[in-house]
Formats: C-alpha cells, structure tokens, sequence
C-alpha cells in the first residue's frame, strides 16, 4: 500500500536582524579579502539568508564615509569616492607600481590570456623577469594556462586580488580603451587603473 507523504518544505528565511548585521560588519571589516556569500554564510544562522543580509547591510551604509563595494565575487568595505580627494591630503598614498609594471598589468588586463612575447609586442620593449615576479608577488596576475603554439609560452591574466584592489566586480567594468585614450572614462577608474603619471603609451594599452 502506498503512502502519501507530504514533502518537507525547507522553513522560510527570516529577515536580517541587528545581530545578523553586525556579524556580518564584523566580518567584513576584518577579512583581508573580499566577503563572499558563501562566506557569510557559514557564520550565519541557517534561517538567514547571506545575500539578503549583505543587501540591509550595504543599504546601511549607503552614503556614509564607508561603503560596501562589489569587489570580486565579494564585498568589502571602501570609503565613499567623493571623500578621496580630501582624504589624499591626511593619508600617504601606497608606494605606485613602477611605470613598466603599470604597463604590463594594464596590457594583461585589456589583452588576456596574453604570452610574454605578445606583451614584449605591444610594449615594443623586452619585458624583464622582474617586472612579471612583481606582479606575481602582489597577486596582480596569475598563470592562465599555455597557448598552443611552438614552445608553448604561458598565458598570463588577472586575478581575483586584481579586482578587488582596483574595486571591481568583473573584469568588463575597466573603462574601454577607447575611453582611456579619449580621456572618457570613469573618472573613479582613470586614477586606481591608470593613474595620470604612469599612463602606458597609446600603443600599450
């Protein structure tokens, strides 16, 4: 004889309360990289839903001197862009990469998966171990696999740390080259992707 079994409906998320909010400031602020859903998720009551939670707190902090970005496949906190400018007048700004780095990393953004050789082409100069263990070291590019042509070179591109340094959330939100070369991008891009002093060539980018 059969049974007819009621299937088990899964109980309904409830809505993000102050703790929940708190636990995930909390962990936002502490994490040295972007936040994840997934991430939150594990600290989080199984009622709560991550997304949901992460959605009341960046409405939190909409408009504050802080605010939750997109970064990656997470969040993370970032102060507003319209402070910048009078923030550059307290706050050292980081050590910039050497020109030929900020070539090379704009190259392998706007061209990626890009061979070594290929960058050498567009740059119209030999690119120099050092420059790419550079970049290796800071997680700003990562082996993308190998081309399949003689010799086999690696492909390089960027990584997930390369968005979230420059507050992005995918890779199609660099300004178009286009854009760049008509001084018609972003004007939050043009200075975290290429600032004005260490431009790359027309040709470079």
């Amino acid at each position: 004889m059969s049974e007819n079994l009621d299937p088990v409906s899964p109980k309904p998320k409830r809505e993000p309360d102050e703790d929940s909010l708190r636990l995930a400031e909390a962990l936002v602020f502490a994490s040295a990289e972007p936040v994840t859903p997934h991430g939150l998720a594990r600290v989080l009551a199984v009622d709560l839903d991550a997304g949901s939670v992460l959605a009341a707190l960046r409405a939190r902090y909409a408009g504050r001197g802080v605010e939750l970005v997109d970064a990656g496949n997470g969040v993370m906190f970032r102060s507003a862009p319209d402070l910048a400018p009078r923030l550059r007048k307290v706050i050292e700004s980081p050590r910039r990469l050497p020109r030929v780095a900020m070539e090379t990393l704009s190259i392998v953004a706007y061209h990626q998966p890009v061979t070594r050789p290929e960058i050498e082409h567009i740059r119209g100069t030999a690119l120099s171990q050092q420059t790419l263990d550079s970049l290796l070291e800071l997680d700003l590019i990562a082996p993308k696999g190998r081309r399949e042509s003689p010799g086999r070179p690696t492909l390089w591109g960027t990584t997930p740390a390369f968005l979230a340094h420059f507050g992005l959330k995918d890779i199609r939100e660099l300004p178009r080259r286009e854009d760049l070369l008509l001084g018609m991008a972003p004007p939050r891009l043009i200075p975290e992707i290429l600032p004005a002093d260490l431009q790359a060539p027309p040709d470079a980018v």
